[in-house]
């Protein structure tokens, strides 16, 4: 029979092509970051679940107060989002000349299922804002500056919450460890938008006074001198870009 051998060779050739590609796939894959290994691990384990966990913190151990009593309805669409929000992380320590693994860092930034949670804490080392009040020190107006930077050019909403130790005293009554928050809070949205955010990327501002303390951490803790920003992936706002 004319070329013998009939068409086996193309199976046999096909099943080569095919493994090569898989191979080209490991390799690749197991070149990428740590976050997308995770990322792809789970999704194979549970294809129908979120790619990461609920939070996925850059600095390890770290987590912020979770002021959120429910998680947002808007979740990275893919890997390339959960990558690019852990690199964006890493930018966002090297903007402000950060040194993650440190003790007691001003700044600290988690992923998360939704986006990012930056806490920038008011330390007596570096304050973010001038002694019992809700104006800014030099470092706060830098802090704030590069926070509308990151939230200018990249698809997010935010949350701003004010958070407060036990023990704050003002020589008012009527103001209080809830006004402070509050006011640190609405501080840091005015600033926002001064610098670059628009009004309608920022979707709620919240004092909580001491009510809301860290995890694992006395209300008099002076750590808990906050604020945590919630930067949300907006499906709306990745459509537009």
């Amino acid at each position: 029979m004319a070329g013998g051998g009939g068409g086996a060779w193309k199976v046999a050739y096909a099943d080569f092509v095919t493994a090569m590609m898989a191979l080209f796939m490991v390799l690749w894959i197991s070149a990428q970051d740590q976050e997308i290994l995770i990322a792809t691990s789970q999704y194979f384990q549970s294809p129908f679940k979120s790619p990461m966990e609920a939070s996925s913190g850059v600095m390890p151990g770290t987590s912020g107060g979770g002021s959120d009593a429910s998680q947002s309805e808007t979740t990275p669409s893919s890997l390339t989002d959960m990558a690019m929000l852990n690199q964006l992380a890493r930018e966002f320590y090297k903007l402000l000349d950060i040194d993650d693994t440190a003790k007691d860092v001003p700044v600290e930034v988690q992923v998360t299922n939704d986006g990012l949670r930056i806490t920038v804490f008011d330390r007596t080392a570096q304050p973010l804002f001038r002694a019992d009040t809700s104006e800014f020190t030099p470092w706060g107006n830098f802090v704030v500056q590069n926070l509308a930077w990151v939230l200018d050019r990249y698809p997010f909403r935010v949350r701003i919450d004010g958070h407060t130790a036990t023990g704050f005293r003002s020589g008012n009554v009527d103001y209080s460890a809830w006004e402070l928050s509050a006011d640190r809070a609405n501080a840091t949205r005015r600033a926002l938008q001064r610098y670059a955010v628009a009004g309608e990327r920022i979707e709620r501002v919240t004092g909580f006074a001491d009510t809301v303390p860290l995890p694992n951490r006395g209300a008099d803790d002076p750590a808990n001198q906050r604020i945590e920003l919630s930067m949300v992936v907006s499906e709306a706002l990745r459509a537009r870009r």
